[in-house]
């Protein structure tokens, strides 16, 4: 392990999918989220291009901007971008290019700068989490992909960079709650992946020292929120605009525009000009034309990100009240919009959820099928009802546990960087 100098703040980051969040270590050791936006410690992980003032803008700030109709570019999801060669690629961003890279280290950058008024000038010595796959079933992508984030964080100005898990660093959270010893099925959900770790866990067990015996298994997915809103956009709202609809010689409209349309981190694909004029040119195979007119207004007045918030939203509406949530669709045209009902939900995501409910089994029988103590839930997805059930019926009598469902993390990973730098 290195020296910890005692000028150098100890920080942890999250990088999410959706969401992005970090934490130091206060002088009595105890991990801190610190402010990102305000008091919020949980910075939308979104990056805004303004065209008419050529600035950038993060955040919360970003959507905003975006929502309201200003001219510019509105980018969420990069880190579903590590591990495909997009990453090192340029895209315009309304006055020049950047590649993907570039983008993302602005926002690891735009995190240390908002850490500065808590941790001060030093340079700090950083835990970046992440997933226990980046990329499923591909080691070498999976290597690049960490090796690109890391490539990021150093443009961003960190000189001192080590790696957690995400579901590990949240164990180490979780653990600090603990009065006794216990094992624990940690399930992380978050936008981009689930990831699952077993560990044992205890008040004695956390001190500075290598914990790799207490890790029994690890387990991940590359299946997250973005997959959920994915799948409810694709049965919900698509077809609002054609997707499944027959024009006059009994053909299906071609559906690539409506995935990408779909998928957080392809939406900004959809607005080519190629891809828009080879749209333009699909309305004689519409017998509804008013399909067609509702698509062409998305293309045009770039609202894929409005109508996948929209969803977003929905989802966790129905999610929480376990109640009919309604898709408001105003800006394509007065009054209309799709309601989605719990039972819909259930039966959208059934088999996602049931995807990601497998791998947090088979993270179990890696570690040797102990008896849980509790299943720790975080990740803002965790929260999502029909995995809550799935879950509570494959490990029936295990209590779950919901814990810092933005933060956790975060603050796992600053407690990784006493143990690392110590």
């Amino acid at each position: 392990m290195r020296p910890q100098s005692s000028s150098r703040p100890l920080l942890g980051i999250d990088f999410g999918t959706s969401n992005s969040a970090v934490a130091s270590l206060d002088a009595d050791g105890t991990a801190r989220l610190l402010p990102m936006e305000g008091e919020a410690a949980v910075l939308p992980t979104a990056v805004f291009f303004d065209s008419e003032e050529r600035s950038v803008h993060f955040g919360r700030e970003a959507v905003d901007l975006y929502l309201a109709g200003t001219e510019g570019r509105l980018m969420r999801s990069l880190k579903s971008l590590l591990g495909s060669s997009l990453i090192h690629e340029q895209t315009a961003v309304g006055w020049g290019e950047h590649r993907y890279l570039d983008i993302l280290a602005l926002f690891l950058r735009e995190l240390l700068e908002r850490s500065r008024p808590r941790i001060g000038t030093g340079p700090p010595l950083l835990v970046l989490g992440r997933p226990v796959h980046f990329v499923d079933d591909d080691p070498a992508r999976d290597r690049q992909a960490q090796d690109a984030l890391e490539q990021a964080a150093r443009a961003a100005g960190f000189d001192e960079i080590a790696f957690e898990l995400e579901p590990v660093a949240a164990a180490f959270h979780y653990e600090r709650q603990l009065a006794g010893a216990a094992i624990a099925l940690v399930v992380d959900v978050g936008g981009g992946t689930s990831d699952f770790s077993v560990l044992r866990l205890g008040a004695q067990r956390a001190v500075p020292g290598d914990r790799a015996s207490d890790v029994l298994a690890t387990a991940g997915v590359h299946l997250g929120g973005t997959d959920f809103d994915r799948r409810l956009s694709l049965a919900r709202v698509m077809p609002l605009l054609g997707l499944g609809h027959r024009g006059p010689q009994g053909r299906e409209v071609p559906n690539s525009v409506f995935h990408d349309l779909a998928t957080w981190h392809l939406i900004n694909f959809s607005y080519a000009p190629v891809g828009v004029a080879r749209v333009q040119a699909l309305r004689s195979g519409y017998t509804d034309p008013q399909l067609h007119d509702r698509l062409m207004m998305v293309l045009r007045k770039r609202l894929g990100h409005r109508l996948a918030t929209e969803v977003e939203q929905a989802k966790i509406a129905c999610s929480v009240r376990d109640d009919t949530a309604v898709v408001a669709l105003d800006e394509l045209e007065a009054g209309l919009h799709v309601e989605l009902s719990a039972a819909q939900m259930h039966e959208q995501l059934d088999a996602l959820v049931a995807q990601v409910a497998a791998c947090a089994e088979e993270c179990v029988q890696r570690a040797g099928s102990p008896k849980l103590d509790a299943i720790y839930l975080t990740g803002g997805s965790s929260a999502l009802r029909p995995l809550q059930d799935q879950l509570a019926a494959r490990f029936p009598g295990v209590p779950l546990v919901s814990g810092d469902l933005f933060g956790g993390v975060a603050a796992g990973l600053a407690y990784s960087a006493a143990r690392r730098y110590s």
